[in-house]
C-alpha cells in the first residue's frame, strides 16, 4: 500500500523502480505541453531517471512530485506502487 507523501529519496527510488518494471502513463495535458516544448518521451524518461526530486505538493486531489534537471521539469503522480502518471512537463527557460 502506497502511503503518501513520500520523501524525495523514497519518491526517487519508487520512480526508478517503476521505470524499470512498472507502468508510466502520460496525461493528455503532459503530451500537449511536451509537444509545445519539443520534448520526447525519452527526454522525460531521462529526467525521471536522473533528475532531482522536490518535496511533494498536494494538488487536485493527489500528491505531485516535481522531478527536474537544469533544463527540464516533469510533474508526476503515483497511481500505485507500480504505476505513475506524468501530469505535465516543460522545458525551463535558458
Amino acid at each position: 500500500m502506497l502511503v503518501e507523501p513520500l520523501s524525495p529519496p523514497d519518491a526517487r527510488r519508487l520512480i526508478r523502480e517503476i521505470l524499470q518494471s512498472g507502468s508510466v502513463a502520460f496525461s493528455r495535458h503532459a503530451e500537449e505541453e511536451m509537444s509545445k516544448d519539443k520534448l520526447t518521451m525519452v527526454d522525460v524518461t531521462n529526467v525521471l531517471r536522473g533528475g532531482v526530486v522536490d518535496p511533494a505538493e498536494f494538488e487536485n486531489g493527489s500528491w505531485r512530485y516535481r522531478v527536474r534537471t537544469a533544463r527540464i521539469a516533469v510533474i508526476v503522480a503515483f497511481r500505485s506502487e507500480t504505476e505513475l502518471r506524468v501530469v505535465t512537463a516543460w522545458r525551463m527557460n535558458p
